[in-house]
C-alpha cells in the first residue's frame, strides 16, 4: 500500500510524495532487518518497540497526509492515493497494535521435561 500511495501522490498535484515515499523506505529497511537476523546480532536495539514507532509514525503520518489530499484536492490520482494512504494507515495502526511489545508478554516454557528431570525419570 505504501507504493500505491507512492505511485497515486507522485501522479497527483499534491506534493505529499515525501510521506510515502519515506515510510516505503523504513518498512523496507525494518524488513531486510529482520531477514538478515539483526535482532540477534544487536540485541542493545530494542526491536520491537523500533517496529512499533515505526508502525505508530507511519499510521499517523498516513492518516493526516491523506486526510489533507482528500479534503483539499480534487484529482483522481489524488483521491485514490489519499484512499490508498488511509488503508495503509488502518493496517500500519493494526501493526502496531499486535506488535505492541507490552501487549505481547513471554511465552511459558514447556515444564514436561523438567518435571520428568526433577521425578528422577
Amino acid at each position: 500500500l505504501c507504493l500505491l500511495t507512492l505511485i497515486c501522490f507522485g501522479a497527483s498535484r499534491s506534493g505529499y510524495v515525501g510521506v510515502a515515499a519515506v515510510e516505503l523506505v523504513f518498512a523496507a529497511l525494518v524488513l531486510l532487518a529482520w531477514s538478515c537476523r539483526l535482532s540477534s546480532r544487536l540485541p542493545l536495539l530494542q526491536w520491537g518497540w523500533t517496529d512499533f514507532t515505526r508502525c505508530v509514525i507511519g499510521a499517523v503520518l498516513f492518516l493526516v497526509t491523506s486526510l489533507i489530499v482528500i479534503v483539499g484536492h480534487r484529482d483522481g490520482a489524488g483521491i485514490a492515493g489519499g484512499v490508498f494512504g488511509i488503508l495503509a494507515g488502518i493496517l500500519l495502526g493494526y501493526d502496531a497494535y499486535i506488535t505492541l511489545p507490552i501487549r505481547q508478554g513471554h511465552t511459558a516454557a514447556p515444564t514436561g521435561v523438567y518435571w520428568e528431570h526433577w521425578e528422577g525419570g
